[in-house]
């Protein structure tokens, strides 16, 4: 068998187990979160119904002629709702824009909530059958899985258990299907997704529909992350990297292209950026800052440190 590339934790030892395998789960997710940045999931409670039958819309959208995706395109929105065409995204140290289309969802909030102005709505693909609906009830299964594993970090990091649970209720999550379209030319200089880390507190990844997913380790080598079955893939966003002041890391990945013999083959993934509200506080937790690891970073809020970031991958302008 393949060495994995990443460590592998159950849930379920975590929401459903005895005292010692909560513990040992905490334990399993932090150091991989410390020492690698990444982790496979089994057992995580987002039916893999819900993710095929979002797949499969998905699709359908992908499909759709580039004219009526482009009329769910919301200017002004720097991509956080609805449709973002092919192109417009890059890596922050790149100016190659990156070989994919996407779509996003963000949080859903009743009208009268307080946080409405914060939260447009997501439109509705009145083209696909129960897009609105499946988008809704996957960002839901995904934001109860991550408060979860949320959870397991405070304690690892010897906060309380429920530390993070106001800062990311209601948050600015997002739920992003993205498709990399079949390569028909030889690419200049781009690949699907350039090398980056992500913004966020974390990232939840169910299983791309093709390979290529790779991570930079600690050696500063490049390994093919290949999930198995049932599971999905978790790292540490640069928010959470920053609040542990790099206690847990968020680690450089990026999606390669296929072999030649593969360019006919489109890539669909399903990540979601878990984010907080946008007025939580990011900065270093005390325990964190030590005399190996002085404060590395000024203080700056979840909302701030998003926009700044978003100008730099281009989505903003």
């Amino acid at each position: 068998m393949d060495q994995r590339a990443i460590p592998l934790v159950d849930l379920e030892k975590f929401t459903k187990g005895n005292k010692t395998e909560q513990q040992e789960f905490v334990k399993n997710l932090g150091t991989a979160f410390h020492e690698v940045g990444f982790v496979g999931v089994v057992n995580h409670g987002i039916p893999k119904s819900l993710v095929d039958d979002f797949y499969k819309a998905s699709k359908a959208f992908f499909s759709l002629p580039v004219e009526v995706k482009r009329s769910y395109e919301i200017k002004g929105m720097a991509g956080q709702r609805g449709y973002t065409s092919f192109g417009k995204e890059h890596a922050k140290q790149s100016k190659v824009a990156d070989l994919k289309e996407f779509f996003q969802i963000g949080q859903f909030v009743p009208q009268d909530d307080p946080r409405k102005s914060e939260y447009p709505d997501n439109p509705n693909v009145t083209e696909v059958k129960g897009f609105y609906q499946l988008g809704e009830a996957l960002y839901k299964a995904f934001e109860s899985s991550g408060n979860e594993l949320l959870k397991a970090i405070a304690l690892f990091l010897g906060l309380e258990k429920e530390y993070f649970e106001q800062k990311i209720e209601k948050g600015n999550s997002i739920l992003r299907a993205i498709h990399y379209p079949p390569i028909t030319e030889e690419p200049k200089n781009a690949i699907r997704a350039e090398q980056h880390e992500d913004i966020n507190l974390i990232t939840l990844l169910v299983g791309a529909s093709a390979g290529g997913l790779q991570i930079l380790t600690a050696k500063n080598e490049w390994l093919d992350i290949v999930p198995g079955e049932g599971e999905i893939v978790i790292n540490v966003g640069d928010m959470l990297q920053r609040l542990t002041n790099n206690y847990l890391v968020s680690t450089t990945h990026r999606v390669v292209n296929p072999p030649k013999s593969e360019w006919h083959k489109p890539r669909l993934s399903i990540p979601f950026f878990l984010h907080p509200v946008s007025e939580m506080d990011l900065s270093c937790l005390e325990t964190t800052i030590t005399k190996n690891r002085p404060l590395a970073y000024e203080s700056i809020t979840a909302g701030d440190y998003l926009d700044e970031r978003l100008k730099e991958i281009g989505l903003k302008k």
